[in-house]
């Protein structure tokens, strides 16, 4: 089993229902993993065991809330397979409340912690789904700390196959920062670990012929590179995580997402998010998302 395990590499996929799981695992299965839905933990060591006789090489498996009961039971299986030598990744979708519960309504499914609603009241329905899904967050809130959380609640699931596409191709066993602009106007992303307001900063939006552009843009970056305080910005959020990174690294943190927001995510946040990617990459495996521009 050890030489098995050093050559396996597999990814977990928990999180909330109605977050987007399905369309992860498709990803994964697109990218050449054997996939598995629904796998009970009590079944976690004995299925990988089985794909190593088969000598398999890349697995994923997706486990949800309806396996509650047994859910403790996979950090400590994740920990013996480590120990093995076996390079696991754990991915953990999340979604604001009010988009799972727009979710469930459009589509009219049952979230598998719902109780039957005598009264079947709109009212009283909408209040039996919320407070299945605050359970659910409950019950999987230890899984989602060890894992790289990726907020789908306004992202389109081509958004979400990308993002998770590119998690996997980085190095395993090495810290990965990823670096996130995003639009305050349109919410804050769940899954950043550090969040950075710059929307004092100088707008490009004000500028006739810098409006249409992004902060990927030459002439946008000229503008933005010419303004003190956004060199100021910029140095002082390197500062920061040329100050923390390796203690975060020694924590064994995987990944370490670093979202930059600004008012309509098109302009500065982007702009930064490009600068300090290029900034960090000699050092630091990292990968950069444009929330509001990957929509487009």
């Amino acid at each position: 089993m050890q030489d098995g395990a050093q050559a396996m590499e597999m990814v977990l996929i928990t999180g909330m229902s109605g977050s987007g799981k399905s369309v992860a695992l498709h990803a994964l299965e697109d990218a050449g993993f054997y996939c598995v839905d629904n796998l009970p933990p009590e079944l976690l060591l004995p299925f990988v065991e089985l794909e190593q006789q088969h000598q398999a090489r890349r697995i994923a498996i997706a486990m949800d809330v309806r396996s509650a009961t047994s859910l403790p039971l996979v950090p400590h299986h994740l920990d013996t397979l480590r120990s093995r030598g076996m390079h696991i990744k754990s991915l953990f979708l999340d979604s604001d409340t009010e988009t799972l519960v727009r979710r469930y309504s459009e589509t009219r499914r049952k979230h598998p912690l719902s109780q039957p609603d005598p009264g079947n009241r709109a009212q009283d329905a909408r209040r039996a789904l919320v407070e299945a899904i605050e359970l659910e967050r409950t019950l999987l809130a230890t899984l989602r700390e060890q894992a790289h959380v990726i907020d789908s609640s306004i992202i389109r699931a081509a958004q979400l196959q990308g993002y998770v596409k590119a998690l996997i191709s980085a190095p395993t066993g090495q810290l990965t920062l990823v670096f996130e602009s995003f639009a305050f106007k349109r919410g804050v992303p769940t899954d950043a670990d550090y969040v950075f307001d710059v929307r004092m900063l100088p707008n490009p939006h004000y500028e006739a012929d810098l409006r249409a552009l992004t902060g990927r843009d030459q002439p946008v970056a000229d503008f933005l590179q010419a303004q003190a305080e956004v060199q100021l910005m910029l140095n002082h959020i390197a500062h920061f995580l040329e100050s923390w990174l390796d203690a975060l690294a020694r924590d064994h943190r995987s990944y370490v997402t670093v979202a930059i927001g600004c008012t309509g995510g098109q302009h500065r946040s982007v702009y930064l998010v490009e600068r300090l990617s290029q900034r960090f990459t000699p050092q630091w495996v990292t990968l950069t998302r444009h929330r509001e521009l990957d929509a487009r």
